[in-house]
C-alpha cells in the first residue's frame, strides 16, 4: 500500500512558496504530513534562499517536488508557476511560515466540498501562543476604510466594525462568515477557478495579490467563505522581517490594489488617505518613540521608513505583468472535473463589481 502522501491521484495539491525561512519551511512541511489524513502532493518553491532552505528542504522530504528559483521572483510569480505542475481538482496556498497542530487541512477541504460555490476558502490563523491572528480575513478597501485608517481609527478602535472595517474588528475568527479576502497564507481554490481567474496577477510582487485575486472572483459571483474549523499557527512577516521594509510592501500593494479596484476619479482620495496616514503615524509614534523607546523604538524607525519611502510606494506595482496562461502539456484537464460538487459561482443579488 502506498503512503497516503504519494497517491497517484491526489485530490489536492498544496503549494508552498520559501524565502530564507528554513526552519519554519520544514517545520510547515513536517506538521503538514503529520497531521493530514487527505492524499496531497507538496510543490515547494524557492525563491533563491541563502540560508540552505532548497538543499534542507530535499534532504528531509526527497519525495517532495522542489524548484529551486535562481533568483526571488516574488510570491505571486512562484505560486503561479508552481500552480502549473499542480493536476489535482484543489489547490491550497500554505505560507512557509505556519504550523498545522489539528487536521485543518481535511476540514477546509471537507467545508470546501460543503459549501461548493462560494470559490475561494479560508480558516482561521492564530499565533504560536495560541492568541488570535486575526489576519487570516478582511474586507475590501473602500473610501471609509480609508480614511479611517488616515485619521487613527482603524487602530485606536480596532475592535470596532465601524471604525475597522477592512479588519472586521471585533469578529475572532470564530464563526463561518463570507468575506471579501481571504489571506494568502492558508487558501483553497478550485484549480479550475484558479485557471479562469488566470491566477495571482504578478504585478504584485508580495503581498496584496490574494485581495487581488479575490475581489476579481467577487466579480464573477464568488463569495470566499471562512470556517474556524480549520484552524492553523502563523507567524506572519517571516519573508520579511524587518518591520520598516514590511510595511514599505504592505503600502505599496495597497496602493496597487487602490489603482487596480477603484473607479479612477477615486484614486487621488485613496492616495491621499494613504499619505496622511503615514505622516500622522510618523509623528504619533515618533513621539511616543522619544517618550517611551523600550516600547515604541521599533514602531517609530518603521512609520519613519515608510514617510520618507512615499514617493516610491504611492505608485503602487504597475501593472507590466499579466497573469500567466496555462502552459501546455503541464496541466491536466481532466483532473478538473469532480462528479461530488458544482463549483459554479453562487447568485449574490445586489453584489457590484469592485472598484
Amino acid at each position: 500500500m502506498m503512503p497516503k502522501h504519494s497517491l497517484a491521484n491526489p485530490p489536492l495539491s498544496v503549494l508552498i512558496v520559501s524565502y530564507n525561512t528554513r526552519a519554519m519551511t520544514l517545520s510547515a512541511i513536517r506538521t503538514l504530513r503529520l497531521h493530514t489524513r487527505t492524499p496531497i502532493r507538496v510543490l515547494v518553491w524557492d525563491n533563491a534562499s541563502t540560508d540552505g532552505s532548497a538543499e534542507a528542504i530535499t534532504a528531509a522530504f526527497p519525495d517532495i517536488h522542489l524548484v529551486r528559483s535562481p533568483s526571488n521572483i516574488g510570491f505571486a510569480r512562484a505560486n503561479n508557476r508552481l500552480a502549473e505542475f499542480a493536476r489535482t481538482p484543489w489547490i491550497l496556498l500554505l505560507n512557509p511560515d505556519t504550523e498545522l497542530r489539528t487536521d485543518a487541512v481535511d476540514q477546509l477541504l471537507s467545508f470546501a466540498k460543503t459549501h461548493p460555490r462560494h470559490g475561494i476558502y479560508g480558516g482561521r490563523t492564530i499565533f504560536a501562543d495560541a492568541h488570535l491572528n486575526p489576519g487570516s480575513a478582511w474586507m475590501r478597501i473602500t473610501g471609509w476604510s480609508s480614511l479611517c485608517a488616515a485619521l487613527g481609527l482603524s487602530t485606536l478602535l480596532r475592535h470596532t466594525t465601524l471604525f475597522n472595517p477592512e479588519g472586521i474588528g471585533g469578529w475572532a475568527r470564530n464563526t463561518m462568515r463570507e468575506v471579501d479576502i481571504v489571506q494568502g497564507s492558508f487558501l483553497l481554490i478550485r484549480r479550475a477557478i484558479w485557471r479562469d481567474l488566470g491566477g495571482f496577477r504578478e504585478h504584485y510582487f508580495m503581498y496584496g495579490e490574494e485581495a487581488d485575486l479575490c475581489l476579481r472572483a467577487i466579480a464573477r459571483g464568488y463569495r470566499p467563505l471562512i470556517t474556524p474549523n480549520a484552524e492553523i499557527v502563523h507567524h506572519a512577516g517571516a519573508a520579511s522581517p524587518d518591520r520598516g521594509d514590511r510595511q514599505i510592501l504592505l503600502s505599496r500593494a495597497r496602493a496597487t490594489l487602490i489603482r487596480d479596484h477603484w473607479n479612477v476619479r477615486h484614486h487621488d482620495f485613496g492616495i491621499g488617505c494613504m499619505v496622511t496616514g503615514s505622516l500622522v503615524r510618523r509623528l504619533a509614534y515618533g513621539t511616543l518613540g522619544q517618550m517611551a523607546p523600550a516600547r515604541f523604538a521599533t514602531r517609530a524607525r518603521a512609520a519613519a521608513a515608510v514617510w520618507h519611502a512615499r514617493r516610491e510606494w504611492r505608485r503602487g506595482y504597475g501593472r507590466g505583468t499579466t497573469p500567466l496562461a496555462p502552459v501546455a502539456g503541464t496541466l491536466d484537464a481532466a483532473a478538473d472535473a469532480d462528479p461530488e460538487v458544482s463549483h459554479r459561482p453562487m447568485a449574490i443579488p445586489g453584489r457590484s463589481i469592485p472598484r
